[in-house]
């Protein structure tokens, strides 16, 4: 898959929006890409999915960031036909309490799946929490990456980040 048609399937679903919007950490922007409108879309989804699925290793368990990030390990790992797990942003109260759901072995290589990176906050979380139950985090991959110092901040974490759309190219020629 070439950037251009995951660029091209995130615009076609209406996902990439221009207007002034508020951003989770609290800054504003020019456009907000809409992570539920492109992880709803079949196409879509199953473009990234198999992005995704070409950058894994047989070996690879994944992590999906709860919420962006389920549907998306849910995707890459019925394409990859790999295991995953999810990491949530807080312990529930009730059942199990588990911050990390799923099966994961003390050691296991976990690869982080999540949708768009700005600081890179709730990426970091997640590798947090994944490590503290026992995996191995060195890697990350990302749907969109706005270019804000998510990237750097994920590094400062010791895990290599891959993009598969950067900000620059999702807004590169827009109308």
């Amino acid at each position: 898959m070439t950037n251009q048609a995951l660029i091209d399937a995130l615009r076609g679903a209406d996902a990439v929006q221009f207007g002034e919007f508020e951003l989770s950490h609290g800054g504003t922007s020019e456009y907000y890409v809409d992570k539920y409108l492109f992880e709803t879309d079949p196409g879509c989804l199953e473009l990234i999915a198999e992005a995704f699925a070409e950058r894994l290793a047989d070996d690879d368990k994944l992590g999906g960031v709860a919420l962006g990030g389920v549907p998306l390990a849910a995707a890459t790992s019925v394409a990859a036909d790999v295991p995953y797990v999810i990491a949530r942003k807080q312990r529930k109260d009730y059942g199990t309490a588990n911050l990390v759901e799923g099966r994961l072995e003390e050691g296991e290589e976990v690869v982080v799946l999540e949708d768009i990176v700005t600081t890179g906050t709730s990426l970091v979380d997640a590798i947090e929490a994944l490590r503290d139950a026992g995996a191995t985090v060195e890697r990350a991959l990302v749907v969109v990456d706005r270019q804000e110092g998510g990237r750097e901040n994920v590094e400062d974490a010791d895990v290599e980040m891959e993009a598969l759309v950067t900000a620059e190219e999702l807004l590169a020629d827009r109308d």
